[in-house]
């Protein structure tokens, strides 16, 4: 049995942390960053603080912010344009998953000679890079739930097909990463609930995926439990510091673990994230009870071990009870047809997508594209499967 196991960075954790970004230049010898912060957060009182203060401190300090959620290939080629013209030497990627992607895609891309697509997830096509000189990377996550700061991939959409696919190299991976709950407690419920139940799917199907990895499995069931005990206070209290650093530091746990594999939940969720712009977290949390119990044969040994980490009854009907009653207080719709306007949805499209997804590979059970059509037939009924 052979395996590649890959852990995190250098991670600083705690309240407050962000006021030590210029000390994070200084120990990665960085004097020229580009600052990477989308369009929605570039004028929030926030963001526009952490950027006049720290251009107190940073002399050579650049900004790139044109992109918004779920960002195509062209964002990252404007950003690597940027970083380019401007002498820049790093990259310091603040906010969202989508944020840190592009920022993250935007260091790597300024040193290859090919395009983007040609390093996407499928075998060893990372081993076609050009793997010295990539900058450094800082990334600070305002969201709680991608964990793209510890991941070594980023999430582009191909608009020339709506695809999106996923970049992947181990040199992605961010030099220093700051996890500061402070930057986090303005997050609305909404969000609060989909990045959550975003960092719970990571760590689920981490911990579901068949292949061997049992550092990975423990990250992925202590990242459940943090979960389990902090989303809801989160959701219910936003200023509540403890749980948003809980919420926090299991999202980072959630794209560690994942490094062992994800499944259908993803699969599902990258298409129509692509095409109708649903937000990722929201997507992977609607599907997440019809993949369950459509898995159910091949997890269930596994979803014991769950339940028995989290305090829960011990039977799979217990845990699945569990996940619905979450959404339920959360507010996450149950089906996909209360999100999106289904009725003209190409499906076949849509499930060849899923199926062509890296993460399906993943998935616990094997999987045919007419199994992921189902999927998305029963997400859109309502109707779980027996």
């Amino acid at each position: 049995m052979k395996s590649q196991w890959n852990f995190p960075t250098i991670v600083w954790v705690g309240e407050n942390r962000i006021n030590e970004l210029s000390k994070a230049c200084e120990q990665l010898k960085v004097i020229r960053p580009l600052l990477v912060t989308d369009k929605d957060l570039i004028n929030l009182p926030l963001i526009k603080g952490i950027i006049s203060e720290n251009k107190k401190k940073i002399e050579h300090l650049n900004i790139f912010s044109n992109f918004s959620g779920n960002p195509i290939g062209e964002n990252v080629e404007e950003g690597v344009k940027k970083f380019k013209t401007n002498n820049c030497d790093s990259v310091i990627a603040i906010g969202g998953g989508s944020a840190l992607d592009v920022g993250k895609a935007i260091a790597f891309m300024s040193v290859q000679n090919r395009l983007i697509w040609d390093f996407e997830d499928i075998g060893d096509n990372w081993k076609k890079a050009v793997d010295t000189n990539i900058p450094p990377i800082i990334a600070i996550p305002t969201t709680a739930g991608t964990g793209s700061e510890t991941g070594r991939a980023s999430a582009i959409i191909n608009k020339s097909n709506g695809i999106k696919k996923i970049i992947f190299h181990p040199k992605i991976l961010p030099s220093l990463v700051i996890l500061d709950p402070l930057l986090t407690i303005e997050l609305p419920p909404n969000l609060t609930a989909a990045t959550g139940m975003d960092a719970l799917a990571h760590n689920l199907e981490a911990f579901c995926a068949p292949n061997f990895h049992p550092m990975a499995d423990g990250i992925a069931l202590e990242g459940m439990k943090l979960i389990k005990n902090s989303l809801l206070t989160a959701y219910n209290n936003g200023q509540d510091i403890e749980a948003r650093q809980k919420l926090l530091v299991a999202s980072s746990m959630g794209s560690t673990a994942f490094q062992k594999g994800l499944g259908a939940i993803h699969s599902l969720s990258h298409p129509v994230n692509a095409q109708h712009n649903i937000h990722h977290g929201l997507s992977n949390a609607i599907f997440m009870p019809y993949v369950l119990s459509f898995n159910k044969s091949s997890i269930e040994k596994k979803i014991l071990s769950i339940c028995d980490y989290l305090g829960l009854d011990k039977s799979f009907e217990n845990f699945l009870s569990w996940i619905l009653d979450l959404r339920t207080q959360l507010e996450i719709p149950h089906k996909l047809s209360d999100v999106i306007d289904c009725s003209n949805l190409d499906l076949e499209k849509l499930s060849l997508m899923a199926f062509e997804d890296p993460s399906t590979e993943g998935n616990p059970k094997k999987i045919s594209k007419k199994d992921l059509k189902l999927m998305y037939e029963n997400s859109i009924s309502g109707e779980l499967f027996k």
